[in-house]
């Protein structure tokens, strides 16, 4: 009786997981659509008649909705319905709830006196029944067509679109991150225009949006093979591809991937997005061969000189650092333009693009030194004053061959990241008239050293040679080159072959003193 026992509980427990495996497939599956004009009520006792289906995506659809206390027959505000059990809906709402009221939203575009601020505005939520499944829905100002399909029509956007998108878009990371909220999603799809105002964009579906710092506590790094890869694959950041937590330097990541694509057509890992790892891998590549791997990109006619950089500065933040969001919308608009209306069209693309000074931007002479062009190697010269060391983002809690993988990957990043901004701002030179060759910035911080974590790595000491501020265009170093020598002999020395050349000369000089006065004594 005892072994029957025995048998019988080995035998029961399989079972449950064998029960447990459809529910969870058909815990994602798209609802069934409800009937047009069926009316919702919120939590707040608004209501809300259904108008006709006009979108689905991921695991809901969604609707146009009326109110019913104001007839109008054109629709202002979306429905979007899930069932009650799906996951990205509850997670949309709980971050509408907790970060994206309409009174959140004022308050902050007054405080950083905006024009706008591109996250839709939240109206309510509620939940509904129809053939015997509960829906959860929630309700949102109607926005205009997406972004994706503006590209799919044109390819490519132009330049100075791109980087009018990319400052936008950081207003709004600025404001989620803030709000202990990254997106992790961002793409074309969920880049809308707005319905009555369609030079403005907006940031939608935050279905796989994650909070980061809850209670102002960040998430610790810790990678988790299971997750890995998660998010749309061409866009996700190298955090995600690893598994673990998105953080704010994913986002940012995510939104350089995004400019480079809508720039250039197309991203050095599009015909491998079949595999995952492949795409990490040519992602990985490209980051750590910053800025060459950029640059080269630019198609004819262009230049990714913004982008570069734009990804250089991302890709040298720790795992909880803030990005600086200033000096991002900075290097996108360098010029500090003002923001116009967005422009879609598919005609050449000029703006933005540095030519020589005293030349008109659309002038046909006014050509773009290609990347592939420039002197194949700079000085190592560094522009930077020594910071506090990196956070770490290498814990304790992934041992073995997963944890040296990930030193090793952040230790060759951070100093592929080192030397190579030294051939981006020796390249900004070139590209920029002399204002401008004053007002490179630094991105890069020391780091801990993820296998000895309680020893700092020392950064490498400083040539004597200082960065200037804009306003102050008389305050160079003598140590500094002339900017006519940079233009005349692009390879200039190292500090160390001026050294040995200082040293030689010297030597050689004595030499001859020694035998002028010897020929002078016979």
């Amino acid at each position: 009786m005892s072994f029957s026992a025995r048998v019988f509980t080995v035998y029961l427990l399989p079972l449950p997981t064998d029960v447990m495996a459809p529910r969870r497939k058909e815990k994602y599956q798209l609802p069934v659509p409800l009937p047009e004009g069926k009316v919702l009520g919120d939590v707040e006792g608004n209501q809300w008649a259904l108008g006709k289906m006009i979108g689905s995506g991921g695991f809901g659809l969604i609707y146009l909705a009326f109110p019913t206390n104001k007839p109008s027959k054109d629709a202002r505000h979306v429905i979007k319905v899930e069932y009650h059990e799906n996951g990205p809906l509850f997670s949309e709402l709980k971050f509408y709830q907790r970060a994206a009221k309409k009174e959140y939203i004022q308050k902050w575009i007054e405080q950083r006196k905006l024009n706008y601020l591109g996250v839709p505005v939240f109206y309510g939520f509620g939940l509904t029944d129809f053939n015997g499944r509960r829906y959860r829905f929630m309700v949102l100002e109607r926005l205009g067509t997406d972004l994706q399909k503006l590209s799919d029509q044109s390819g490519t956007f132009q330049k100075s679109t791109v980087l009018q998108l990319g400052i936008r878009m950081l207003d709004v990371l600025e404001y989620i991150h803030e709000n202990e909220y990254v997106h992790g999603d961002i793409k074309a799809a969920n880049l809308l225009l707005g319905y009555t105002n369609p030079d403005r964009v907006y940031l939608a579906d935050y279905g796989l949006s994650y909070r980061y710092c809850p209670n102002g506590i960040h998430k610790r790094y810790q990678e988790n093979p299971r997750k890995g890869h998660n998010g749309t694959i061409e866009f996700t950041s190298l955090d995600a591809h690893r598994g673990a937590p998105p953080s704010r330097r994913s986002d940012v990541e995510i939104l350089g991937y995004c400019m480079l694509r809508w720039l250039c057509g197309k991203l050095p890992w599009g015909a491998n997005l079949e595999d995952p790892v492949a795409v990490q891998t040519a992602k990985t590549n490209l980051l750590d061969e910053l800025p060459e791997s950029v640059l080269s990109w630019a198609p004819s006619g262009s230049s990714c000189y913004e982008l570069a950089q734009f990804l250089m500065c991302v890709h040298n933040l720790a795992y909880e650092e803030k990005p600086d969001y200033q000096r991002l919308k900075n290097i996108l608009n360098p010029d500090g333009v003002p923001l116009g209306p967005l422009d879609f069209s598919t005609k050449a693309q000029s703006a933005h693009v540095r030519t020589p000074a005293r030349q008109k931007v659309d002038s046909p002479k006014a050509t773009t030194k290609p990347a592939t062009k420039f002197p194949a190697k700079f000085p190592e010269r560094v522009c930077r004053e020594p910071s506090a060391p990196r956070r770490e983002e290498c814990e304790e809690s992934q041992p073995g061959m997963l944890l040296s993988r990930a030193v090793g990957q952040e230790n060759s990043r951070r100093r592929t990241v080192y030397e190579n901004s030294d051939l981006l701002s020796e390249m900004h030179s070139f590209r920029q008239p002399p204002s401008y060759m004053s007002s490179q910035t630094s991105y890069r911080k020391p780091y801990v050293d993820c296998a000895q974590r309680d020893a700092v790595r020392k950064p490498r000491p400083l040539p004597p040679h200082r960065c200037t501020s804009p306003g102050d265009v008389h305050g160079t170093d003598l140590e500094k080159p002339p900017r006519l020598w940079h233009a005349v002999f692009p390879l200039t020395l190292s500090e160390e072959t001026k050294t040995e050349v200082y040293c030689y000369g010297l030597t050689a000089f004595c030499l001859l003193i020694l035998v002028c006065l010897a020929l002078y004594f016979l």
